[in-house]
């Protein structure tokens, strides 16, 4: 399946070049041809795992696992599709962390000049994967994390990973996460529980709402966000190991950020091709009214490499009958959004 894929891949890979697109001099490899109005993913083709997403104003700022020597890579796109790098969004670790394994940020703003930044890195002193919080006054930061020690840790249970920040429709402030249960041979748990107004702290005890039960998701589920659509409490989850085809995406139906939450039948929602192997840990952006998911995957063959690693796809999502059809992964020139 794997040796097919790559084929087809380099033959559409071949097929775009010859029509001006994603070519090593075109400083816009993303679009299509000479018609501005087309796209063709990847939208990022570099390394750039795990990627969220906000908009401020009428700029997008893209957030990703640590790469290229940046704890917390930023990148801004006036369009989701051309994306420039701008930094690294965390400079600066807190004293109780060390380096090199920064996962999974994201960002939530909470007034005009007020970004919470949630991520994972290495805790010292537990010696696990653990979640902080930081601060900035801008979207691209720098961020600034001024704790003693990290919001979440649950080192008992192997860590904890993928923290999303999410704003529910009455205002209030939840915060998702997994327990990094793989790490040891547990189980792994997605979380939730409530966090205060400013976002700097956890409030209440947390809730468990699922962990792995099916075949698809192998011994791991992970990255979670929430999403709202027409009322409908929605969690969407990446399964399986990260580093394998079969990682995919896929969602539930909760009752409230509390749960219970119940996965879809219809489960994964989105899996590898012939064009993008292993496609997850993804998030969701709504623009004039369309909904886009952004989510990782490696180029088909090339599971666990880093050149290029997880690049970043952009594909739409439409709703049907209360549920989310994810039109990827699609390599193939598509409108922009």
């Amino acid at each position: 399946m794997i040796a097919r894929g790559r084929g087809a891949a380099a033959v559409l890979a071949a097929a775009l070049l010859a029509a001006g697109c994603g070519g090593a001099d075109d400083p816009n490899p993303t679009s299509t041809g000479s018609d501005p109005s087309m796209f063709t993913n990847p939208v990022v083709r570099t390394d750039a795992p795990d990627p969220q997403a906000i908009r401020v104003g009428d700029t997008w700022y893209l957030f990703h696992t640590n790469a290229g020597g940046r704890n917390v890579p930023v990148l801004s796109s006036p369009d989701l599709v051309d994306w420039t790098p701008v930094g690294d969004a965390l400079p600066d670790l807190p004293g109780w962390a060390d380096a090199g394994k920064t996962w999974a940020p994201e960002a939530i703003q909470l007034a005009p000049d007020r970004f919470l930044l949630y991520y994972t890195v290495a805790g010292r002193e537990s010696g696990r994967q653990c979640v902080g919080r930081a601060v900035a006054s801008t979207p691209q930061g720098p961020y600034r994390d001024d704790s003693t020690g990290p919001l979440i840790c649950q080192a008992e249970q192997g860590g904890s990973i993928d923290a999303s920040p999410f704003r529910d429709t009455d205002g209030s402030l939840w915060l998702l996460w997994k327990n990094d249960g793989n790490a040891i041979g547990v189980d792994t748990w997605l979380w939730s529980q409530r966090l205060s107004d400013d976002g700097l702290r956890l409030v209440g005890e947390p809730t468990k709402l699922l962990k792995q039960t099916e075949p698809w998701e192998g011994n791991l589920i992970e990255g979670p966000f929430f999403h709202r659509q027409d009322g409908r409490l929605y969690l969407f989850f990446a399964a399986n190991a990260y580093d394998r085809a079969e990682y995919a995406e896929g969602y539930a139906v909760c009752e409230s950020p509390t749960g219970p939450c119940v996965k879809a039948p219809e489960n994964p929602i989105l899996k590898s091709n012939e064009v993008a192997s292993g496609p997850g840990h993804a998030s969701m952006v709504v623009k004039d009214g369309r909904t886009w998911l952004l989510y990782h995957a490696w180029p088909p063959g090339q599971e666990g490499s880093t050149d290029p690693g997880r690049q970043v796809w952009l594909d739409e999502i439409t709703w049907q009958d209360g549920k989310p059809r994810v039109n990827g992964p699609t390599a193939e020139p598509q409108q922009k959004p």
